[in-house]
């Protein structure tokens, strides 16, 4: 009877013990990484503002918000188990997948892609005119690099013949432009907005010479995506789920009504003024995740695309499914069912 009752009192305490180490677990944070210090003034935003604004709560997912500086950064600390989810560019992912990591699966794209366009001194009149100019750039191969190669190519101007200046965030490429250090680079809407005096070099003054609309046209490549190691999405699917849902609600909100976009955005506006937030909010129309940024179409151009950059061009290919997975949109879509609009699911 002793033994029998110290293996009573035992076998409780393990069970008291598991019990305490699930509630520990269900306690811990789902921790979204972003490659941003404070909210973006892009769509990608909503991802800050789901927070802010209680979607996540509303979710029941304890969402922690962890930040650092660009894809490699976001993409080691998902991997070394800092994080459940990452906010990454999608030939940062595809850089991995190509290498042989297996383990991560994209979910979602809450901002599928960057409301680029192309600035440049006002005496430069159309693309032609770019021709022996200099063009700052990221990096060389980097996203805006290629992808701006590709929008002048369909302008009939070949990238090689202008002068490309090495120069890194789009910020700092703004700064360049507006002291005359370059003769044209590629921004979003948001930074284009955010230069205090456009005046230019001797002023000259700076305009757009390919705006968002036309720049996306030329390359409708889908920039970033939301996702998550193959673990995460076994063992914290639920969360997952809950996350994903919470962005695609706050997408849909802010699509029905971009002023509420700028007004959750005031704090973060910098030097625009409440009028050019409200021409920022309108110039996403169109551009919000509505139903999960993903459609096999699109990512399967871009995924066609990003090969043939130079940063590919040694790569073995990799199929879609070997990073894409759909069935956590898919099941999101199931429960609110899908919006009309621009962003179409596809399988």
């Amino acid at each position: 009877m002793k033994r029998t009752k110290r293996l009573t009192v035992l076998l409780s305490a393990i069970s008291g013990a598991m019990l305490v180490s699930a509630n520990m677990a269900a306690a811990e944070p789902f921790r979204l990484i972003l490659t941003h210090l404070e909210p973006p003034l892009v769509p990608n935003s909503v991802m800050d503002l789901a927070l802010e604004l209680g979607y996540f709560e509303r979710e029941g997912v304890d969402v922690e918000l962890v930040r650092v500086q660009q894809t490699p950064s976001a993409l080691a600390a998902l991997l070394a188990g800092e994080g459940e989810m990452a906010n990454a560019s999608v030939d940062g992912v595809l850089q991995l997948v190509a290498r042989g990591t297996d383990t991560l699966r994209a979910v979602t794209s809450p901002n599928k892609s960057l409301p680029f366009l192309i600035a440049a001194r006002s005496d430069i009149a159309s693309p032609a005119d770019l021709v022996g100019h200099s063009f700052g750039i990221g990096r060389i191969g980097s996203l805006d690099h290629s992808l701006s190669a590709k929008v002048l190519a369909s302008e009939g101007v070949d990238i090689e013949t202008l002068d490309v200046v090495t120069l890194g965030q789009p910020a700092v490429r703004a700064q360049a432009l507006a002291a005359g250090q370059v003769d044209a680079t590629t921004m979003s809407i948001g930074v284009w907005l955010s230069i205090p005096d456009k005046s230019g070099p001797d002023q000259i003054g700076l305009s757009v010479l390919i705006p968002q609309s036309a720049y996306y046209a030329a390359a409708p490549v889908v920039n970033k995506v939301n996702v998550v190691p193959a673990e995460v999405l076994a063992n914290r699917r639920d969360e997952v789920v809950a996350v994903v849902r919470a962005l695609v609600n706050i997408s849909r909100d802010f699509a029905a009504d971009s002023d509420a976009w700028a007004d959750a955005m005031a704090s973060y506006r910098g030097n625009l003024t409440p009028e050019e937030m409200q021409m920022l909010a309108k110039s996403f129309d169109g551009g919000w995740s509505i139903n999960g940024g993903i459609n096999r179409e699109e990512l399967q151009y871009t995924q066609d695309w990003i090969y043939q950059t130079e940063d590919f061009k040694d790569l073995t290919p990799v199929a879609l499914d070997d990073w894409v997975d759909f069935s956590v949109i898919d099941e999101v879509l199931t429960d609110l069912g899908t919006a009309p609009g621009v962003d179409q699911p596809s399988r």
